[in-house]
């Protein structure tokens, strides 16, 4: 639904934090620490967030659940605020922390090839011992 500016539709902290996932804390503590920047306020003070402010917000969540660093994700935020002319740096923040992810999947599947190998064997062994034919495996 489009809202003019000024009656664009806001959310409370509290509807913020049950959208996101993220505790009314959290949220005081990166408004705080300026990764949550120019959140609004009515009259009596409140915190009014955007659809923007959620849409950044779990933008935010994704970058920490991918192991960004919250000093990372504050040079971002800053360079962001900065506008259009941080684009290139941005972009780079984000390839490198890309790579990275890229690099910890790939060294995740390789763990996981391990763990299927172990599983495959004490499945089998199993089946055997079932079957009256039990060998020891190694752990």
């Amino acid at each position: 639904m489009f809202y003019p500016k000024h009656m664009e539709k806001t959310y409370t902290i509290s509807g913020v934090a049950g959208r996101t996932g993220v505790s009314i804390d959290t949220l005081r503590y990166y408004e705080r620490i300026e990764l949550i920047h120019g959140v609004g306020r009515l009259s009596n003070t409140h915190r009014r967030y955007t659809e923007s402010d959620i849409q950044w917000i779990q933008f935010l969540l994704k970058l920490r659940a991918t192991g960004m660093s919250i000093q990372q994700m504050l040079v971002f935020a800053r360079l962001r605020r900065l506008g259009e002319s941080t684009l290139c740096e941005r972009a780079a923040i984000l390839k490198a922390h890309h790579d990275q992810v890229e690099a910890h999947v790939q060294q995740m599947q390789e763990y996981l090839v391990v763990l299927d190998y172990k599983i495959t064997l004490y499945e089998s062994t199993l089946l055997a011992r079932d079957a009256g034919k039990g060998e020891e495996i190694e752990p």
